[in-house]
């Protein structure tokens, strides 16, 4: 039987940033959404040009706990409102093409023993998605760091009635195991029970990705992996910092990262895509490699 992939995006906050006339800040792309809200159409339409089916609302960073420290908590409800509203505008009449929801590390990406407890987190995380079901057709709990940090977000998405992916962030030194220190297999069990729809792995290098796919194949739930392109993550990353002091890796051509990518494929995952540095660009190689295959052309 032919499996059918699904393809996501590529990076969209680091995207923003590169095209964007300004230096970055804490706020990432959602001070694009505020300087330069036409970028993020223009961003997600190329992702859908490239061959995306699924692009990601540009919401990562309009969230109270980054809002709050800029002064503009006051404004959280129409940045999640207009991100979302922006992706539509992009999608315009490309019914193939979803639009997946953005719930996102509350405390500091990373960092899931800054996040608050489980009880203070779940609602948090349902307030976000209530506001975006209604433009979104699925809600993606990205770049989670703990067990915890994840139940919550699902458990919060889940009161949407969306169908709701999770994706975790893993330690680069290709372990397995997630940034608070849990292995990805433990993880795995422990959100079963939530049933998400798929389970996902993202922003860490690529080979710590490729290293837990037989981790992730035990998931019962479709699964796959998006990476970052970039150096490393500095344990030193914290809570203001932007992504510059990271780095960026130059070895991670479309096509090289679609080599990486395809081997995801071939350990049994039927989502891939990118996440930071990933470009348009990665994911058109991506979708003319997935089209080779399922033509049966090396």
């Amino acid at each position: 039987m032919t499996r059918e992939f699904t393809l996501l995006d590529g990076g969209t906050g680091q995207e923003l940033l590169r095209r964007a006339d300004a230096d970055p800040t804490p706020l990432w792309s959602t001070q694009v959404m505020i300087d330069q809200p036409e970028l993020i159409v223009d961003v997600h339409r190329d992702f859908i040009d490239a061959g995306a089916d699924v692009i990601t609302i540009a919401a990562y960073t309009a969230t109270r706990c980054r809002l709050g420290p800029a002064g503009m908590e006051e404004r959280y409800e129409r940045f999640q409102t207009t991100a979302c509203e922006l992706a539509v505008e992009a999608r315009g009449d490309r019914s193939d093409v979803t639009i997946a929801g953005c719930l996102s590390p509350y405390g500091w990406t990373y960092r899931p023993e800054l996040a608050p407890p489980f009880a203070e987190l779940w609602p948090q995380y349902a307030e976000t998605a209530a506001l975006q079901a209604p433009y979104v057709d699925l809600i993606l709990c990205e770049t989670m760091g703990s067990i915890e940090e994840a139940r919550a977000a699902v458990t919060g998405a889940n009161t949407t009635g969306r169908p709701v992916w999770v994706s975790w962030t893993l330690h680069d030194d290709d372990t397995g195991r997630l940034r608070s220190g849990e292995p990805l297999a433990d993880a795995i069990v422990a959100i079963s029970e939530l049933e998400p729809a798929a389970i996902l792995i993202n922003c860490s290098v690529p080979e710590a990705l490729t290293a837990a796919m037989p981790a992730l194949s035990t998931s019962t739930a479709p699964y796959g992996a998006y990476a970052n392109g970039f150096t490393h993550i500095i344990d030193e990353y914290l809570p203001g910092q932007v992504t510059s002091v990271l780095g960026h890796r130059h070895d991670l051509t479309p096509d090289g990262y679609a080599d990486i990518a395809m081997t995801w494929i071939d350990a049994g995952a039927t989502i891939i895509g990118g996440c930071c540095e990933i470009g348009p660009e990665h994911i058109a190689r991506l979708r003319h490699r997935l089209r080779a295959q399922a033509a049966g052309v090396s």
